[in-house]
């Protein structure tokens, strides 16, 4: 069984599209089958998500995906070490 890959993105959205955002998220994941943990922060980002999936493929994927969002004005992805 292959280690898993873990990737945190960070996202600064329209101001109050937060939760829509966080939601679509969700949809994302489900729809290119990989795990992912959504929240709405306070800083400099408005969105931290922790996607977890088989191949950087499936991260790839995710991560167009998420920034295409409506609402998603910025990204900033960061590949975990193990």
């Amino acid at each position: 069984m292959s280690e898993k890959i873990v990737a945190f993105v960070l996202l600064v959205t329209e101001i109050g599209r937060e939760h829509e955002v966080v939601d679509g998220i969700g949809s994302v994941c489900k729809d290119v089958g990989v795990g992912c943990e959504s929240y709405v922060v306070y800083g400099e980002y408005d969105v931290l998500v922790k996607l977890l999936a088989d191949s950087l493929k499936k991260i790839d994927q995710a991560v167009t995906r998420i920034r295409k969002l409506s609402g998603v004005l910025r990204t900033v992805t960061l590949i975990a070490s193990t």
